[in-house]
């Protein structure tokens, strides 16, 4: 059997040990899940305004009295149209450059490579839907203001008194309805006047319809590639009193009491290759099934479908008392004087919030900002950056109980592995597909930037990685034989561009590559090593479970077992490429090569201690301090290295305040991330990082709070997800678990790894082998360790680990003994 090779090959890990969980009943402190502010956004600082979303439209919300501005995205305005950047003077120079590599002529590499394998087209940028513009005349001297984002509800509100009139917004972007619905309320009978308008950064045209105010815009054209991309946005009001006036480029309300504000936005696209000419038909529908229903109605339902996602995990690190009657701006500037762990509960959901909005089955997945972004030129175009950025927004979707939020990563994966085809055959001549560092809206799978950056052909080789580890936390056999093919053409690609290393001919390498971002252009980088070494190993596992070719399930073990092994470098550095070439003094953001610690889990304290006290070195040269989404990443990596307390001082790091006059500020004052400027993925890394604290899964076991802060002494969690379809609530006090509670999705052996012994109904020591191969890693060759490195060995704490044979459904409650 496939299995019994892979074990015999590498094998798959089951440490015996000894541990110890116990089950929880859960209160959080719900008041806690709110951005709250006392003022409106300053000088239109857009940092400050609050996010809704629905997966596919969303606002960026103001909340200003005498100018109220919801910026409006949907998440397919993107510049250009269906294109194609693949370079046919690529396949011919391959063999030349890397005969340069090879030759230590790097420099010369990287000049054919930028020659040959790019053009002059490099992603087409994610663009704004423009605005949505309220003006209230005589509102600017206002009074007793007070705004919020309420995240268990998604919907944000403000309230002010003007002239002894209080008027109230409420807003949201409906999970129901599909379109946004404003309320506006004033205190006293006829006193809501405003205008209604439209502002937009590129052409438009407006005009009125019925009793709808039309927006048509288009996406622009960029480097060469037309703007196809076309929507219309259409607002209407529903008001109980009043008049509602509408011209061809405003619409007035005066002497309301109460009105109701119905946006819908709709594109013509269709997918990556079609496009069509529905998007009038789109809005106008959705916006007329919208209005079908009083506002209360249409709020009760978006709670319901929202909640089905955002209650499905708890969380309570503790509080510092008179934290919550401060604005969360107030609580982000005063975190290093505090240290709230309400704040960084807080700041997790925050996290879970924004996937929720940003990511939805049938929808794109979240790009670099979400699909928050008011420019029609980003920074970094806002596209999919697939070395790591991409990822790590959808680190926290199994752990936090979020994985129907993956859905979009999944099908754009598969659609990458169709248009990378082309790309594998045309620049590589290789079997299976590739995609480089970077893409978008159109699935463009061809390297672009240029080669220090763009050549680096394992992009797809880690969103793959996504496939099987959705695997693993759910079990779905029906989901993996559906994606297996895509898995395969992930493998065939690697297979068909290995090399074998002239100084090293029992080595297999791949080049060109680079480690990303971190050149020189290279062969046999350590993250592209890693990588390929889990699509074919864990392809093999899949082969087996779906497809049983022994013949190519041999293949790929047998091409496996060629990689270079890890090495540990003359620092006692983990070693980013084949040579030596580590800089301790580097403070480089990317720490690529730790890929193999997290979220991959080649490195382990317990399987690979030399390797994990060489990414401990090599974490701790690069420093704690860095871009917003490196911080996330390091949270994860010394959650992953046990630290718990170093963990935390990362986080620490994170929740700075953000603006202008803290450049150094990593949290702006609406929660987001900044790199800077804003970028979501720190926001998702820093959600996942947390759970890494508190639950691990990736090597052999469940291991409840693995990495826990000092300072997080007394807490519960509950809903988070460990491999192997366990969800975990537990409590601890002192530092110490005390309860715990596993619900068994899909049965099979539960094993428990724990700092503290445990006591349950039927758990026993472990012994042997865990059965449950979706908690069980692969583990590699040795690693090779420099004559000049000085390692000391890790300092573990003393574990304990349980057997509990689980069924299907089942709740198993252990405790501390």
């Amino acid at each position: 059997m496939m299995r019994l090779m892979v074990a015999k090959l590498f094998t798959i890990i089951g440490i015996v040990m000894l541990s110890i969980f116990g089950c929880v009943a859960y209160a959080q402190h719900k008041s806690s899940l709110k951005l709250w502010y006392d003022q409106p956004v300053v000088d239109q600082i857009w940092e400050q305004a609050l996010p809704i979303g629905n997966g596919r439209l969303g606002a960026m919300v103001y909340g200003i009295p005498e100018r109220e501005e919801l910026q409006l995205n949907e998440e397919t305005i993107y510049a250009g149209g269906p294109y194609r950047n693949d370079n046919p003077n690529a396949l011919n120079a391959l063999p030349q450059i890397q005969q340069l590599i090879f030759a230590g002529k790097t420099e010369a590499a990287d000049r054919l490579t930028n020659q040959s394998f790019f053009t002059k087209t490099h992603g087409m940028p994610y663009q704004t839907a423009g605005s949505v513009i309220l003006n209230f005349p005589n509102h600017k001297n206002y009074q007793n203001y007070y705004r919020e984002l309420d995240l268990e509800k998604a919907v944000v509100r403000s309230r002010y008194t003007v002239d002894g009139v209080t008027y109230t917004r409420e807003v949201f972007s409906s999970f129901a309805d599909d379109v946004i619905l404003m309320e506006i309320t004033a205190s006293k009978r006829g006193a809501l006047n405003f205008d209604l308008e439209y502002a937009n950064p590129s052409r438009y045209n407006i005009y009125k319809s019925g009793q709808s105010l039309i927006l048509e815009g288009s996406g622009t054209s960029h480097e060469g590639i037309d703007g196809k991309i076309r929507y219309q946005k259409h607002t209407a009001v529903k008001n109980k009193d009043g008049r509602v006036t509408l011209t061809d480029n405003k619409l007035t309300v005066s002497g309301a009491t109460s009105v109701v504000i119905y946006m819908a936005v709709a594109t013509n696209f269709v997918n990556y290759k079609t496009l069509d000419d529905q998007e009038a038909v789109r809005a106008a529908s959705t916006l007329a099934l919208a209005q079908k229903k009083a506002f209360k109605t249409a709020l009760k339902q978006h709670i319901a479908m929202y909640s089905k996602q955002f209650a499905l995990f708890n969380l309570d690190l503790g509080q510092t008392a008179g934290q919550e009657n401060l604005t969360t701006t107030k609580r982000i500037e005063s975190f290093k004087t505090t240290q709230d762990p309400a704040l960084v509960a807080l700041l997790v959901q925050f996290g879970r919030y924004l996937l929720i909005c940003s990511s939805q089955p049938g929808g794109q997945p979240a790009n670099l900002q979400g699909i928050w972004n008011r420019s029609m030129n980003p920074p970094w175009d806002s596209k999919y950056t697939v070395n790591i950025n991409t990822e790590m927004n959808y680190w926290p979707a199994e752990v936090t109980n979020l994985s129907e939020t993956h859905e979009p990563l999944f099908q754009l994966i598969k659609e990458l592995s169709e248009s990378g085809r082309e790309t594998a055959r045309v620049l590589y001549g290789a079997d299976g597909w590739v995609t480089h560092h970077n893409t978008d809206l159109w699935r463009v799978t061809s390297p672009i930037d240029f080669a220090a950056a763009g050549m680096w052909p394992t992009g797809g080789t880690w969103l793959t990685q996504h496939l099987w580890e959705h695997y693993l936390y759910t079990g779905d056999q029906k989901f993996l034989t559906e994606v297996y093919p895509v898995m395969k053409g992930a493998a065939d690609f690697i297979l068909s561009i290995f090399i074998a290393h002239p100084k090293h001919k029992d080595w297999l390498v791949i080049a060109p590559s680079i480690s990303p971002e971190h050149g020189p252009i290279s062969a046999g980088v350590t993250m592209d090593n890693q990588l390929a070494f889990d699509i074919l190993t864990r392809t093999a596992l899949a082969s087996e479970i779906v497809d049983q070719d022994a013949a190519y399930q041999a293949k790929l073990i047998k091409a496996a077992r060629k990689l270079p092994p890890m090495q540990v470098g003359r620092y006692a550095q983990l070693q980013e490429w084949l040579e030596d070439l580590d800089d301790p003094k580097s403070d480089h953001r990317h720490v690529s090569h730790l890929y193999g610690l997290y979220p991959g889990n080649q490195i382990s304290a317990y399987r690979t201690p030399q390797l994990f006290e060489a990414a401990a070195n090599s974490l701790q040269y690069r420093g704690d301090f860095a871009t917003g989404w490196s911080i996330g990443w390091k949270i994860n990596l010394w959650a992953r290295l046990l630290n718990g307390n170093k963990a935390y001082q990362i986080i620490d790091n994170m929740l700075t305040l953000a603006n202008h006059k803290n450049p150094d500020g990593r949290t702006y004052p609406n929660m987001f991330t900044a790199h800077p400027p804003f970028q979501i993925d720190g926001n998702f890394g820093l959600s996942a990082g947390v759970a890494e604290m508190l639950l691990q899964s990736h090597d052999g076991a469940v291991h409840v709070l693995p990495a826990l802060s000092e300072l997080w002494s007394d807490g519960a969690v509950s809903g988070i997800v460990a491999r192997g379809g366990f969800t975990v609530d537990m409590n601890w006090k002192d530092g110490q678990i005390r309860n715990i509670a596993v619900t068994s999705k899909i049965g099979g052996n539960l094993r428990l790894r724990s700092y503290w012994p445990l006591k349950g109904k039927g758990l026993k020591r472990a012994a042997g082998e865990n059965s449950n191969n979706l908690l069980n890693p692969i583990a590699g060759k040795e690693a090779l360790v420099s004559s000049q490195a000085t390692l000391k060995g890790p300092h573990l704490k003393p574990i304990f680990e349980y057997d509990m044979a689980t069924q299907r459904g089942e709740k198993y409650v252990f405790n501390a003994q």
